[in-house]
């Protein structure tokens, strides 16, 4: 949970394929618990016909993610900064011990109100997610073992 509450991490998230590399608009610590919000980006082509009703160079949000350290859990909300009125995704992280190591189980629910092209535009941005969510692993992996830029 440390290397997800250090803004720093996020400097690190370069060449990703589906999200591009986030942007720390809010690291604020307040005891047990962490605020953090990320501009984020989605970078993935969309089909044409989703297209058709979606600018690819709007697909833009804030993750607003609250990490409670004592609970070892986070909720997380995305503020869209287009199409408010069609997108909603809310959602949240649970971490615990196995094996020597940590996991991350990742929920959400992710919805997209738009006619004919809703659900492929859905599954295109939660198959993009998870995939952004396999492309941090090794990231993070490389930032806890110590090689981080700079450092």
């Amino acid at each position: 949970m440390a290397a997800f509450t250090d803004p720093d991490l996020y400097r690190t998230y370069v060449g990703l394929t589906k999200v591009g590399a986030p942007e720390v608009l809010l690291h604020r610590v307040e005891g047990p618990t962490v605020h953090l919000q990320l501009r984020m980006r989605f970078v993935a082509p969309l089909s044409a016909a989703a297209q058709a009703v979606i600018d690819p160079a709007r697909l833009s949000w804030v993750q607003d993610e609250r990490y409670d350290l004592t609970a070892r859990r986070a909720s997380v909300v995305f503020r869209p900064d287009h199409y408010a009125n069609r997108f909603s995704c809310t959602g949240g992280y649970e971490f615990s011990a196995e094996g020597g190591g940590c996991v991350r189980i990742v929920e959400g629910d992710l919805r997209i109100r738009m006619p004919l092209v809703g659900g492929q535009v859905e599954r295109a941005l939660v198959s993009g997610l998870r995939e952004h969510v396999a492309e941090e692993q090794p990231l993070v992996a490389r930032w806890l073992a110590g090689d981080r830029p700079g450092g």
